[in-house]
């Protein structure tokens, strides 16, 4: 049974139409990616999933509950955190403030990650812990966005764009942490470009184009369908 399950979403920015039908399912501890070029919706769906940008149309079904019309705070007290492209890190607040204003336990009482687990994973943090946000490396901004979220106790994590901008060692150790917050049990939806990033973590991935969903597989479907990667995928 899937924890999260999104049927046909029609989503606009005003009079401009962004998803046209978008369907996407994530089970309980998988890593679904929706990869694509700039512009196809990814961010959109996402946006769509935490109720920043309600679809128009459609249903957002998690655990169940159609959440397409909540407002974003109730469904992340529902259990989904969202890591956004541009980070958001509070700049004035050092790496301490931003995680501990993120304090919450998650559905049921449960309380997985807390400083001493969120340190444990980026011990580059633990280093930091009372610098200004404002004033760390693009890196760090990414892995304090991350380890915010995970103060919160998602059990689904949605990671827009995680490793834009990054060096290719940053990339390498992120990857390697998405990983191990996987093998935790966490579902993650993952919106990114660097397609062997998205292929090493998948369990399934969704090719958008124009704000619909053109393709469905696993990693090593899509490695073999090297058409598709070139149609939909490549520069």
């Amino acid at each position: 049974m899937s924890d999260l399950t999104v049927e046909a979403i029609h989503t606009a920015y005003g009079l401009s139409q962004a998803l046209f039908g978008v369907s996407i399912e994530v089970r309980q501890g998988e890593c679904v990616a929706l990869i694509g070029r700039n512009g196809v919706g990814k961010t959109t769906t996402m946006r769509s999933i935490m109720g920043l940008t309600p679809p128009r149309q459609g249903r957002v079904m998690w655990k169940g509950r159609d959440i397409a019309h909540l407002p974003p705070y109730k469904i992340c007290q529902m259990g989904i955190g969202f890591v956004p492209e541009d980070r958001r890190i509070f700049p004035e607040l050092s790496v301490w403030e931003n995680l501990d204003i993120a304090r919450r336990r998650g559905t049921g009482g449960k309380a997985v990650w807390s400083e001493p687990e969120v340190f444990a994973l980026f011990p580059d943090l633990a280093e930091i812990r009372g610098r200004r946000g404002g004033v760390l490396s693009g890196g760090q901004q990414q892995m304090l966005t991350i380890a915010r979220t995970l103060m919160g106790n998602p059990e689904l994590l949605l990671l827009d764009e995680p490793a834009e901008g990054l060096a290719p060692l940053i990339v390498e150790h992120l990857r390697d942490t998405v990983a191990h917050l996987k093998a935790t049990g966490l579902s993650i939806v993952l919106a990114e470009q660097n397609l062997e990033f998205v292929l090493s973590l998948a369990d399934r991935v969704y090719i958008l184009e124009k704000g619909e969903v053109r393709y469905t597989g696993t990693p090593s479907e899509l490695r073999a369908n090297q058409d598709i990667v070139k149609q939909h995928l490549t520069v």
